[in-house]
């Protein structure tokens, strides 16, 4: 596509070029816009849906302002205990802990499911000594209990 920015573009930060910028909100009391750069929905959602769980957050909000510009506008609003750059600070800080609670968890699934698959190989390999008849009495089996 002739409009479409480069690859490389929708994700290097060219220079001088902040990958977050904050900007105070002056119409709304403890209310502040954060613009990503580089970012897109992925992003803004989760940090959306992270954010109105903080009990300190009267709303959060994203926008992407043009679909071949990646970048989206974060608005947030506490209640005034906690500024919103504390409270995406915060934010940040929970979903990177989930995530690596995720990773551990996910890793020792795989690792798990890959010990019971090597043990089933095996299985199938005794199975493939006992000779022909065998595959006969497993599907005896399977219909029974199928």
């Amino acid at each position: 596509m002739a409009n479409a920015p480069d690859r490389f573009e929708l994700f290097l930060l060219g220079d001088g070029e902040k990958k977050v910028t904050e900007e105070a909100d002056t119409r709304i009391p403890s209310s502040s816009i954060f613009t990503f750069n580089k970012e897109d929905h992925t992003l803004g959602n989760l940090l959306r849906s992270r954010l109105l769980q903080s009990p300190h957050v009267r709303f959060a909000g994203y926008k992407v302002p043009h679909p071949l510009v990646s970048k989206f506008e974060l608005r947030v609003q506490t209640d005034g205990t906690l500024n919103p750059r504390a409270a995406l600070m915060q934010c940040c800080k929970d979903l990177v802990n989930d995530l690596s609670i995720l990773s551990r968890e996910f890793t020792k699934e795989f690792e798990l499911r890959k010990m019971v698959g090597d043990g089933a190989k095996a299985d199938e390999k005794k199975d493939d000594k006992r000779g022909p008849g065998n595959d006969r009495a497993n599907l005896r089996k399977a219909q029974q209990f199928g």
